[in-house]
């Protein structure tokens, strides 16, 4: 799973770097013919997911290293962290097109429209969506929270050229259109940006178990033995790619410990089974002596 895993990721990374790259080149090309700080805006938006993906690819050649001796629940955890880089780059970028935008109202700026600034960008809506819908895909099937903050990095670049798009239809009429416009997809990038760091930060921070999981893991448990009375206490922590859980259970005051000890191995191996989660079971008596 972990080969996979690195695979896709480092294929969504170097597909979105060439794709992303090419889109650079013709959107800024098109942004400084026509004089639109929305259109250059975008162009260096799209450049930012080039610099991300190679985030996400060395993000996945370090979270794939196996555990060691100083990180003994393996590097997955990097892989959170690298999404968070992702939204700070993207922050700035954001940040930086507010002053740009903002310059350019002060300064009564217009720009020129033509066809082949139109065509560019619808290219860009159509493409970039292409890349959010296959960075989604990846990442849904390898439960991958970087892939994912990728694809909403590419779809936050398509949903800023489709506005972009408009003002271009709009700025023959309103001269004020295209620095209103930079501001907008500013504020659609730093949105982007705080929404994959409030996802990946409550990774690293850590979550409690939701109540639709925990029952499904307590029912799961009382299946193995009749014994099995109370199950508490659950702690779930996710590392990268893994998940650890820790779960007590009561059981009678007179059951040898080789036999509690087969029942918990009996839970630890049903739920790794069912839900791929490496368990330590903690035992308890059922009446505190």
């Amino acid at each position: 799973m972990k080969r996979e895993k690195k695979y896709y990721g480092y294929l969504e990374g170097w597909l979105s770097i060439v794709v992303n790259t090419l889109l650079f080149i013709l959107k800024l090309y098109a942004g400084i013919a026509s004089k639109s700080i929305a259109v250059i805006a975008d162009a260096w938006h799209t450049l930012s997911d080039s610099l991300t993906s190679i985030v996400v690819i060395v993000g996945f050649k370090l979270s794939s290293k196996p555990a060691d001796k100083e990180h003994p629940f393996g590097h997955g955890m990097i892989e959170n962290i690298s999404s968070v880089v992702i939204a700070t780059m993207l922050g700035i970028v954001g940040f930086s097109f507010i002053v740009d935008s903002i310059k350019k109202l002060i300064s009564r700026e217009s720009f020129e429209f033509n066809f082949f600034v139109g065509f560019v960008v619808v290219l860009s809506i159509v493409v970039k969506e292409a890349l959010a819908q296959f960075s989604f895909y990846l990442g849904k099937k390898i439960n991958s929270q970087a892939l994912k903050a990728d694809g909403w990095h590419h779809r936050s670049d398509a949903i800023t050229s489709v506005i972009v798009f408009v003002g271009l239809l709009l700025g023959r009429y309103f001269w004020w259109i295209d620095g209103v416009l930079g501001l907008i997809v500013a504020i659609v990038i730093i949105y982007s940006a705080f929404e994959i760091v409030l996802s990946s930060s409550k990774m690293i921070i850590g979550e409690s178990l939701s109540d639709e999981d925990s029952k499904k893991i307590i029912s799961l448990v009382k299946t193995v033995s009749k014994d099995i009375e109370e199950v508490h206490h659950l702690h779930c922590h996710q590392y990268g790619d893994h998940k650890e859980l820790t779960l007590h259970i009561r059981l009678p005051n007179k059951m040898s410990v080789e036999d509690s000890h087969s029942l918990t191995q009996k839970i630890e191996s049903l739920l790794f089974k069912e839900l791929a989660m490496i368990v330590t079971v903690h035992v308890e008596p059922k009446n505190k002596v």
